[in-house]
């Protein structure tokens, strides 16, 4: 579970860590002291599952932030503030709650527990890629996806069935696939349950086919690995 937390506040900020600390260890929390912070690292493919933003921040206040952030990602907002009347802006752009400072722990705890639980539940849901390839449009589960190639214009996804090559970006598929899969290289995305076995330059799938691994992102996969294989 990513969770963002934004606050152009030391103490904001402070506070809500040690709260998280507490209640969610097991979470990846990441913090960002202003909205373009936020938007500029989401931009470059950081995909939270919770952002907890303020709205009266400097520079991009916390409405504008959450505009941008809904043309990207589906993240659930919720909003921290001190001045009551704010909380009516934050359904404006459909806010999953809301949190009054100085936060509660207790208060806190719930709408989060809440968070986390519609946040496994849409990701519970079936998922499936429309595809269309040489005229014909396929739907392929997600599940059934072993790992994506990039191909100049191309993408060739590599699927239990067999393989499709067809015209996506392999970012847009990364972002559209999820915590799923693994982005091990710059030309590959791996689905980390097709994983049968890894060394320091490669991936081995379900099937036999080895992948590169990037050797700057070794220690990241091993780590993202093992906390898939937990969860």
């Amino acid at each position: 579970m990513k969770i963002a937390v934004c606050d152009d506040e030391v103490r904001g900020r402070e506070r809500i860590r040690t709260l998280l600390e507490k209640e969610f260890s097991q979470a990846q929390t990441c913090e960002f002291d202003s909205g373009m912070k936020l938007i500029q690292s989401v931009e470059e493919g950081y995909r939270p599952d919770i952002v907890l933003l303020d709205i009266a921040m400097e520079g991009m206040d916390g409405m504008e932030t959450a505009r941008r952030l809904k043309e990207t990602t589906d993240a659930l907002l919720i909003f921290v503030t001190g001045v009551k009347e704010q909380v009516f802006q934050a359904f404006d752009v459909g806010a999953f709650h809301y949190l009054m400072k100085p936060v509660d722990q207790d208060k806190m705890t719930d709408v989060l527990k809440r968070a986390v639980q519609e946040v496994e539940k849409r990701k519970g849901a079936p998922r499936y890629l429309l595809v269309k390839a040489e005229g014909s449009h396929y739907r392929i589960p997600a599940d059934d996806i072993l790992y994506a190639e990039n191909n100049g214009r191309k993408v060739i996804l590599h699927t239990k069935d067999g393989c499709l090559e067809y015209y996506e970006r392999m970012n847009h598929l990364e972002e559209v696939l999820g915590d799923g899969f693994y982005r091990c290289h710059r030309g590959y995305l791996v689905a980390l349950s097709a994983i049968s076995g890894y060394d320091r330059d490669s991936i081995t799938v379900n099937g036999g086919d080895r992948i590169y691994l990037a050797k700057q992102k070794y220690g990241e996969f091993v780590k993202r690995y093992c906390r898939f294989l937990k969860e």
